[in-house]
């Protein structure tokens, strides 16, 4: 068994999300109570491709302290998948190779990966299959999936029953189809189905509308079979999802939320830290670029609507500085009321 789920321990994982959950962010989650982290997802060919192995390193990179720490690749093709998982685990030697079988984006979709191959299982199988066979003597190896392509072709239990016998040892399930992208709610019922069907952890992964946090911890946790929450986009640009978490299942309350100043000093920490990684520190003057994760660290913020535009005209660090003391001086008075 994996050692984060000893004990009936119940981890919280950080999904990896293309685009938000970099090194930096990561460490953000970690100290607000994250278990576990999965890198954002690379094609298996970058890794093999000197055109693109600089980005593809930069992208998985993590610290030691962000560990229990999975690297999340995604391909089609079982050689080249097994090559890029052996290659990773020599390099970095994480604490488990994670495969993507349920990213419904068209370009990953479109190259016969993610969850496409929950419509071709023995595609599926195989390329599973050659990642073990290539480095599960070393480091386990996991895998996360959707329900399946769409309402009449479910197929997790079916998958995660190949994939265990494969050797895969977790399973994280996002509990919408390929053609509800992230659309209505998670269906947990099936994310229940598949986790009895199979005697690795599943780990669930999908909100439900009109459910508090609090109802939905407590659901999740009172139907049995789940072992372990993913959290996603309820993540973005909110690490404190974590601490309130981990609160709710220790005390059945929610800690008090981060004050206004609290976030706007994690949001420029995350962008000074950001823009000092190697591949970022000549660009202090282009902080455009990181546009749509500003925005995700906004989002709830009192004001917010009025902030997009501001942000929207940001391009240096000191220019986030400048608005951070404007909306922190117009509104830490208050940062408790209603927007």
């Amino acid at each position: 068994m994996l050692p984060w789920f000893a004990d009936n321990a119940f981890p919280l994982y950080l999904a990896p999300m293309a685009g938000f959950t970099d090194v930096v962010f990561r460490q953000l989650c970690k100290e607000q109570g994250a278990d576990v982290m999965v890198t954002e997802f690379v094609m298996a060919n970058k890794f093999l491709d000197a055109r693109g192995e600089a980005s593809a390193w930069e992208t998985v990179d993590f610290t030691p302290e962000q560990r229990p720490m999975g690297v999340q690749v995604f391909g089609s093709d079982p050689a080249k998948m097994a090559e890029a998982a052996r290659r990773i685990v020599e390099r970095l030697k994480p604490d488990f190779i994670d495969l993507n079988f349920g990213c419904p984006a068209p370009k990953v979709v479109d190259n016969c990966a993610g969850s496409s191959l929950l419509r071709d299982l023995n595609r599926l199988g195989a390329v599973a299959g050659a990642v073990v066979s290539a480095v599960g003597s070393s480091v386990p190896v996991t895998a996360k999936i959707r329900l399946g392509w769409d309402d009449q072709e479910i197929v997790a239990p079916e998958a995660c029953q190949l994939l265990e016998s494969i050797g895969i040892q977790a399973i994280a399930i996002h509990g919408r189809t390929k053609m509800q992208g992230y659309q209505g709610d998670a269906n947990w019922d099936s994310i229940e189905a598949a986790a009895e069907a199979v005697a690795v952890p599943v780990i669930g992964n999908g909100a439900v509308q009109g459910l508090s946090l609090g109802e939905h911890i407590r659901r999740v946790k009172s139907r049995g079979r789940v072992r372990g929450l993913m959290i996603g986009r309820a993540a973005l640009g909110y690490p404190w999802i974590f601490h309130e978490i981990k609160s709710l299942l220790a005390t059945g309350e929610l800690p008090p939320a981060p004050a206004l100043d609290d976030r706007w000093q994690t949001l420029l920490r995350y962008c000074r830290e950001l823009m000092e990684r190697p591949a970022n520190a000549e660009r202090w003057d282009r902080l455009n670029w990181m546009r749509s994760r500003l925005k995700a660290f906004t989002k709830d913020m009192p004001g917010c609507r009025q902030l997009r535009p501001e942000l929207d005209k940001v391009v240096t660090f000191a220019d986030l500085e400048a608005v951070a003391r404007r909306h922190n001086a117009e509104y830490m008075p208050a940062a408790g009321s209603p927007e």
